[in-house]
């Protein structure tokens, strides 16, 4: 495992809700070990970057800390292994990650635990601790305030496939409400063979994040034209990962 991989990813989404919509994109992201974050020469570092202040916890401290204290508190205690995290990168002082995942592992190389962290366009986040059972699947119950035209509730089943044992990325989350699928994202990745280091692949597409900040603002455009109805936004959103 390098220490910065490129991945090409296909993203696409689908919601079955009152109507029909779906749409599907490529998109570059990156997995980082946290213990071995590249960082570009000074000169170029706003090209690309990750640091504490866009992920889960106190900015002041690293993301290794700050991703085991989370684990900590949700009672996965102790992971002296390797933490690799899925995300974009912060290029041209914009960072925004609707899905970040952290791998979290053992010495022996067992995962103990997978970090769902999710992004809204409001600039809040919320942190999904989950314990895949051996063919990497979880669920989890809905706390965060996403999109505008979906209330927080119902169920997610999530399945993350593992990188230390395939290159073939792979995230599915599928939303329930009374059993019935009402939403599925999945995201599927594979190793970018033309990002030689860290500083080729952010010269590749550097304005990766801010277009996709673009084309989730356009697919809410589309939906509103729809007339789909807008579901507010709860004043007090939940705290990250609790």
């Amino acid at each position: 495992m390098v220490r910065a991989q490129r991945y090409r990813t296909r993203i696409t989404h689908a919601r079955t809700e009152r109507v029909n919509h779906a749409f599907a994109y490529r998109h570059p992201m990156w997995l980082v070990d946290l213990d071995a974050i590249p960082v570009l020469p000074k000169g170029v570092r706003w090209l690309g970057s990750f640091g504490a202040r866009d992920h889960v916890g106190d900015p002041a401290l690293g993301m290794r800390a700050n991703v085991d204290a989370l684990l900590e508190r949700n009672g996965i205690d102790a992971v002296d292994g390797r933490v690799l995290m899925l995300a974009n990168a912060r290029s041209f002082g914009h960072a925004f990650n609707p899905l970040s995942v952290f791998w979290c592992y053992q010495c022996d190389g067992r995962l103990a635990g997978v970090i769902a962290e999710v992004h809204n366009t409001y600039g809040e986040r919320h942190c999904y601790v989950l314990r895949p059972d051996v063919s990497g699947r979880a669920e989890v119950d809905k706390q965060f305030y996403v999109s505008p035209f979906f209330a927080v509730d119902g169920r997610y089943e999530m399945s993350f496939t593992d990188p230390l044992q395939t290159d073939e990325l792979r995230v599915d989350i599928t939303l329930r409400r009374d059993a019935r699928p009402v939403f599925r994202a999945v995201l599927a990745g594979t190793p970018d063979a033309r990002a030689s280091s860290f500083l080729v692949g952010s010269l590749r597409q550097p304005l990766a994040a801010r277009r996709v900040t673009a084309l989730i603002r356009l697919q809410g455009i589309r939906l509103w034209l729809r007339r789909l109805p807008v579901v507010p936004r709860p004043v007090a959103p939940v705290r990250e990962g609790v």
